[in-house]
């Protein structure tokens, strides 16, 4: 099997010109040898519907000597001309043969530039698998050389005709490939790739919130247990925006507060979003009972005060909806039941992989249970990983499937000392965040996240690491319960405050541990199922070991 370049474009989704471009990535992949390689543009980073690699050249077949052949592909109907063989796109026609000739000339003065004249050899053929040439004469291109619809079937071979594996190597062919590589762009503008990656995600892990809404049973009372990225936060939003289209008050109820702002953002405005102590909050005060943030019994009386203060109508839903339901203590599932009108829907969603907190899952008797282990947004590798180093610590990731269509993102690790964890993590942090800057990663795109809770991170009080500002939680809450963040440009938050939420890259930091265990497991798969394209890892030496990474693979 020959050699394709990039090499993850099996997995990818692709419709139109490129879905017929992998249709023939597959021929070649099969039917040319193992020292052939196959240097193409069907690739998920190709976001300008432009999948050729040198313009007109959808495709560049490296020989094992070193000789090159330009393909390029027109599939559908094209257009025999006094002028040549031209293809039509919507009221303009491009004239293949001049376009191709484009591509070479364009490509003979760069390798002439970087390896000198008569150093290397390009060949050209014209594949058109849906089309008759009747008159090869005027096609403008050498009749030898043109695969129709009638020698689609001896394409490899034409290939292997032109480019024999047993003539002499090239001394430039190493040069070749280096060059080709670099100009497959294959660090692209990740900005772009970020909106691309979100979408394509989005739409494959949206199949939970299609089918799981058309369930029907009273009382509804379904208890949804999903992975990270299997979709339960758009289920969540779908489910509101459901309510309000009928008409009725949605309620969603989530764990983290970080989490109900970002929820709050998505969902209908109609909607009443809020974490529980937020909820609480709300409805003691309007009661008339202002809680004390300054105390640090805080929560504990925000619990008490919502559980002993009556429920107006105006405090009752038709849909209640709980997030994070792996957070939620029992004795709160009977003050909540309370703001559910007589009739009404009950949502509870939850992933047990992130129980962070160690608690036993809450009882809920009589409910329908729904389960999901497919994880749309993670890339494959980092569920590889997570499930190998994972293994028997935590038995419900070996249950874990992966549905996104990315694979490739190379997790990398930055070492640090735990002699001198502080300033050396620190330190590796600063240099991951350049990393990821060197990328292409926008500082919007990047969040760094502690291992640590807040409270413990040698981070959480900093403006700056080194010269990026961090936007982080400052600890402390305003008059009306809201929390107060530094400004910054990258976003700092520990694993507890960011769970539920996701970011393109994601630089996962002070990991430090002696003994990899079911707690230590967990808080692993969470910070690094947040990472929908790269995850940087910057772990302590001993716990590099333990996480099966080198410090020879440090970035």
């Amino acid at each position: 099997m020959a050699r394709i370049v990039p090499d993850d474009w099996k997995s990818l989704e692709a419709t139109g010109a490129a879905a017929r471009e992998r249709e023939t990535l597959a021929l070649l992949e099969k039917a040319l040898p193992a020292d052939y390689t196959v240097y193409h543009g069907v690739h998920w980073t190709r976001l300008n519907q432009n999948f050729s690699v040198f313009g007109e050249a959808d495709f560049v077949i490296v020989s094992p000597a070193g000789r090159l052949m330009i393909i390029e592909q027109k599939t559908g109907f094209l257009r025999e001309t006094p002028k040549g063989l031209v293809k039509v796109y919507l009221q303009t026609e491009r004239n293949v043969a001049i376009a191709l000739a484009h591509t070479i000339e364009s490509l003979h003065r760069r390798f002439t530039a970087a390896f000198g004249a008569g150093t290397y050899f390009i060949e050209e053929l014209l594949y058109c698998p849906d089309h008759i040439v009747k008159d090869a004469a005027i096609a403008g291109v050498n009749p030898a050389r043109i695969v129709d619809a009638t020698r689609r079937e001896r394409l490899a071979a034409i290939i292997r005709e032109a480019l024999p594996a047993d003539e002499p190597r090239l001394p430039s062919a190493s040069k070749i490939h280096h060059f080709l590589a670099d100009e497959l762009a294959l660090a692209p503008d990740t900005s772009a790739l970020v909106g691309q990656a979100g979408t394509l995600v989005t739409r494959l892990s949206g199949g939970l919130a299609t089918w799981a809404r058309r369930l029907e049973f009273a009382p509804f009372r379904l208890r949804v247990v999903g992975t990270a990225g299997s979709g339960k936060t758009q289920l969540a939003v779908q489910v509101m925006k459901d309510a309000v289209a009928r008409g009725e008050r949605p309620l969603y109820v989530c764990f983290n507060r970080p989490l109900a702002d970002h929820i709050a953002r998505v969902a209908p405005p109609e909607a009443k979003v809020a974490n529980y102590h937020q909820l609480c909050d709300w409805i003691t005060r309007d009661a008339g009972r202002a809680p004390d943030f300054e105390s640090p019994q805080v929560f504990d009386q925000l619990e008490a005060g919502f559980a002993d203060t009556p429920i107006e109508p105006r405090w009752q839903f038709d849909v209640l909806i709980v997030d994070e339901g792996q957070d939620f203590q029992q004795s709160w599932i009977t003050s909540l039941e309370r703001l559910l009108r007589p009739g009404g829907a009950w949502w509870w969603l939850e992933d047990p992989l992130q129980n962070l907190y160690m608690r036993e899952p809450v009882s809920l008797p009589g409910w329908a249970t729904l389960k999901e282990t497919t994880n749309y947004r993670s890339p494959r590798d980092i569920l590889d990983y997570l499930r190998d180093v994972m293994g028997s610590s935590v038995p419900l990731a070996a249950a874990l499937a992966s549905g996104s269509p990315f694979d490739g993102s190379d997790v990398s690790v930055s070492v640090y000392d735990e002699a001198q964890a502080a300033e050396s993590s620190i330190d590796a942090t600063k240099r991951a965040i350049t990393y990821a800057l060197g990328l292409g990663f926008r500082k919007q795109d990047i969040v760094v996240l502690s291992f640590r809770g807040r409270e413990g991170s040698a981070m959480s009080a900093l403006d700056h690491l080194g010269p990026h500002r961090l936007r982080s939680f400052t600890g402390k809450y305003d008059l009306f319960g809201n929390p107060e963040y530094r400004e910054g440009d990258v976003l700092f938050e520990s694993i507890y405050r960011f769970k539920g939420q996701a970011a393109p890259c994601v630089i996962f930091t002070e990991i430090d541990f002696d003994a990899f265990d079911e707690r230590v497991a967990r808080k692993l798969f969470v910070g690094a199922t947040r990472a929908t394209m790269k995850l940087i890892v910057v772990a302590s030496q001993r716990a590099a070991r333990h996480l099966q990474l080198r410090e020879g693979k440090d970035k």
